[in-house]
């Protein structure tokens, strides 16, 4: 998760950090938070760049790029 945040343009200057929370072997869950550090926001800017879909799609992205 490092990794895929800090590297995307979109997010990479706002992340600071991912740690998994908890983590489950018999359904394959994890469950993970991210931590973002930004400007002093705008709701324009919370809508749209955090929005939780769109930090979503960025992990999604990345999946479907290493296939």
């Amino acid at each position: 998760l490092t990794e895929v945040y800090s590297s995307s343009p979109a997010l990479g200057r706002y992340f600071r950090s991912a740690q998994v929370m908890k983590f489950s072997n018999e359904s394959a869950t994890v469950f993970y938070q991210l931590e973002f550090s930004v400007p002093p926001s705008t709701e324009e800017f919370m809508e749209n760049i955090m929005n939780p879909e769109f930090i979503r799609n960025i992990l999604r992205q990345s999946i479907y790029d290493e296939d």
